[in-house]
């Protein structure tokens, strides 16, 4: 297949287009700059100018090709709100531009936007009380697409996509404890966190538009709980600083929106997407790369 890649030079786009040339597809990625376009082309894919605010060009692009996967989100928690709102107009767009072929589109959401405290599962409805409720809109919007002759889907990704190279929160936490001397946790620590590596997560994305089921939502879910107190004590061990239990308004200080995360609670199962996809992560762990990338790069 030609796939159309939203995000396809970021953390995760690079690892999806890689992917998905290796299995044998071509790829057309959107690019806003002339860096990450040789980018691009030095990986072996096409070049599509344009940008996610640039309705016509994600039109454009997805005529083009036969499948579409939407990575690209603006990563603004200033105004997260409208970044979300961003965020399904582009969803819309690539949606219009596939209408009655039957092609497959491949959204992208969170499992923070689940209900905390409980393992969340494929079949669960977004939570709108939780703290990725504002991005929920937009998998209601791409799963609607299914009864306009899209082949619409939807992955949830974890709060940890983990790698070399990785930039949020867990490097983010590491860059903290090295500056303030000790690495911090919220409350307790026995908040879990779901986690997985970006080669994992680019695998689902190629299975999904090569065998995946209209409507359906995928858990790209490696690691299904893992308590936040062995986050913050891997990274400790690592930088050889005390690991401390802070109240979230303190951790707030430090973090700021990235606090709200760590505190939260949200384990999630990828069972259904294992036996529907026949997905099976093979990447090394988070406490893993903590170890090997983030404490010394971070």
């Amino acid at each position: 297949m030609r796939v159309f890649v939203t995000g396809s030079t970021g953390f995760i786009g690079t690892a999806v287009v890689q992917e998905l040339l290796n299995s044998g597809h071509q790829v057309l990625g959107l690019v806003r700059s002339s860096s990450n376009a040789s980018k691009l082309t030095a990986a072996g894919a096409e070049v599509h100018n344009g940008s996610l605010e640039d309705l016509a060009s994600l039109k454009s692009g997805a005529a083009q090709c036969d499948a579409v996967i939407h990575l690209a989100f603006v990563h603004d928690f200033t105004d997260f709100a409208g970044s979300c709102a961003k965020d399904r107009a582009a969803i819309e767009a690539l949606g219009e531009a596939l209408a009655g072929t039957g092609k497959p589109l491949v959204a992208t959401g969170g499992i923070l936007m689940l209900k905390q405290g409980q393992v969340g599962t494929e079949d669960d409805a977004p939570d709108f009380a939780a703290m990725g409720a504002p991005r929920a809109a937009s998998e209601g919007v791409a799963l609607a697409l299914k009864d306009k002759g899209v082949r619409a889907m939807m992955i949830r990704l974890p709060p940890s996509v983990h790698g070399e190279g990785d930039k949020g929160f867990v490097p983010r936490m590491v860059s903290v404890a090295r500056e303030k001397g000790v690495s911090a946790y919220i409350g307790s620590g026995v908040n879990r966190w779901p986690a997985v590596h970006r080669f994992d997560a680019a695998a689902l994305y190629r299975l999904a538009i090569e065998k995946g089921v209209a409507g359906a939502v995928y858990h790209a879910v490696a690691e299904e709980s893992i308590a936040m107190k062995e986050i913050s004590g891997a990274i400790g061990n690592g930088l050889n600083v005390r690991v401390v239990s802070k109240l979230l308004e303190e951790a707030a200080v430090d973090l700021g929106f990235l606090a709200y995360g760590i505190s939260s609670d949200s384990p999630a199962s990828s069972l259904k997407t294992r036996k529907e996809l026949g997905w099976a992560p093979a990447q090394p762990g988070l406490i893993a790369d903590v170890e090997k990338y983030y404490l010394k790069f971070s």
